[in-house]
C-alpha cells in the first residue's frame, strides 16, 4: 500500500499480520482494503524464505488442520 492506503504494486510495503499460534481465534471486524488473506481456524505458522531480490511465504498448519497460503514478492 501507499502512504494514503491506496493499493500500490509497483512501490507499495506488503505486511503480514500472524497470530496462529495463540489460545484461540477470533473473528474478523471489518475486512480492510487490499487484504489479501484471512484465516481464523486453523493453527500454524506462517514461514518466510528470503532472497536477495524478494521473498516466498507459506503457511504451514499444524497436523490435521488444512488451510493453505503461500506466495512471493520482489523488493524493490
Amino acid at each position: 500500500m501507499n502512504p494514503n492506503g491506496g493499493y500500490d504494486a509497483a512501490r507499495g510495503l506488503r505486511s503480514f499480520v500472524a497470530g496462529m499460534g495463540g489460545a484461540s481465534h477470533y473473528s474478523f471486524g471489518t475486512i480492510q482494503p487490499n487484504s489479501e488473506a484471512r484465516n481464523a481456524s486453523a493453527y500454524g505458522l506462517l514461514k518466510f524464505t528470503l532472497h536477495a531480490g524478494g521473498y516466498d511465504w507459506q503457511f504451514v498448519p499444524v497436523a490435521g488442520q488444512s488451510y493453505s497460503d503461500s506466495g512471493s514478492g520482489a523488493c524493490h
